[in-house]
């Protein structure tokens, strides 16, 4: 389609039926010294090309292209031209660093983020034509990782094609996926007021609410935005219980027509866990029943199977359809730099 793209292939990648996981982009010949601008109008021009490829494959891997700052990712993200979510009601800690670039989870480097689609949690709450209030989604629908700094070792971005996922646990678990369709999840944190780096689940209220006041954040648009997310607040003496269900833990993909392992429910079982959090509690079905722990570690075990791990190098940029495919990190020895942006 261009030559400044051409389909390579990397060791790690994975088959599904003949299609490579993730699709690997590297520049055609000569095309590697033209620079950041001609990078930019190239994907400008081709993008109805690019998002086919990410329809296809569900994750798209640029490397060896001449992106080597933030700014630079920053450029690459608005060239694609899709919209930016802001990030509000997101678990994370993350830091804005440039334009609509922010810092990947900045939890510290010895914890595994598990695997997750990115705010699979969120969903708005809105008035169609009729009166009626449904449900759609505010979570990203692609999300954009930039390798900055090279990790020492490890810190790889493990990804996974989530209705793999969904096909092996009904094949397995055919029960426990059939409840989770009638009940779907509820998800339960407690919030700090300040953000704590050393938990990967350490946002505060003030940050995840953009507010500084207690008394503001009780009746400020942040807090009545939060209600529409599906998401009860509790307030405590030292911080905010949140509340977010029951949501459905397995969709359809509609622009594929497949059924995909859309949740958290991993992530929160095992992962979920600091000073104010226990994971088991963190998740459980949508009719407040405990999840069975054997079920979830299975899962776990699925994500594991299926996944690609592919080593960050600098200059990387990987695209991720959040419908398609979850993603995870692993530890890692510093130093390490993994930037993000968030699209609607």
């Amino acid at each position: 389609m261009s030559q400044t793209f051409i389909e390579s292939s990397i060791p790690h990648q994975k088959l599904y039926d003949g299609a490579p996981f993730p699709l690997v982009l590297t520049p055609g010949k000569g095309v590697e010294n033209l620079g950041l601008t001609h990078l930019t109008h190239s994907i400008k021009a081709h993008k109805p090309w690019l998002q086919s490829l990410l329809h296809r494959a569900g994750a798209v891997l640029l490397r060896d292209f001449p992106v080597t700052a933030a700014s630079d990712f920053n450029d690459v993200v608005e060239a694609f031209g899709f919209a930016e979510l802001p990030y509000v009601g997101g678990a994370a800690p993350r830091t804005n660093v440039v334009g609509r670039v922010f810092t990947a989870n900045e939890a510290p480097p010895d914890q595994k983020i598990p695997f997750h689609h990115e705010m699979a949690q969120l969903m708005i709450q809105i008035e169609d034509s009729l009166g009626f209030l449904k449900q759609v989604p505010e979570f990203p629908s692609k999300l954009f990782f930039f390798c900055e700094v090279e990790p020492g070792t490890g810190g790889e971005t493990p990804i996974v094609l989530s209705h793999i996922v969904y096909e092996r646990m009904k094949t397995k678990h055919p029960e426990f996926v059939q409840r989770l369709e009638e009940h779907g999840l509820m998800y339960i944190r407690v919030l700090g007021e300040e953000d704590d780096p050393s938990s990967p689940i350490g946002r505060g209220w003030k940050s995840t609410f953009l507010t500084h006041d207690k008394i503001t954040a009780e009746k400020s648009s942040i807090l009545i935005r939060a209600a529409q997310l599906g998401m009860k607040l509790e307030w405590t003496e030292d911080g905010v219980k949140t509340i977010m269900g029951p949501i459905p833990a397995v969709k359809l993909d509609e622009s594929r027509q497949r059924k995909v392992w859309f949740n958290s429910m991993v992530a929160a079982y095992t992962g979920w866990e600091d000073a104010r959090n226990d994971p088991v509690k963190a998740v459980t079905f949508g009719d407040g029943q405990p999840l069975p722990a054997d079920i979830i570690y299975d899962c776990l075990k699925i994500l594991e199977d299926e996944c690609v791990a592919v080593p960050w190098q600098k200059g990387d940029v990987l695209l991720l359809d959040n419908w398609a495919v979850l993603h995870s990190r692993r530890p890692f020895d510093p130093p390490r730099r993994v930037l993000a942006s968030l699209c609607k």
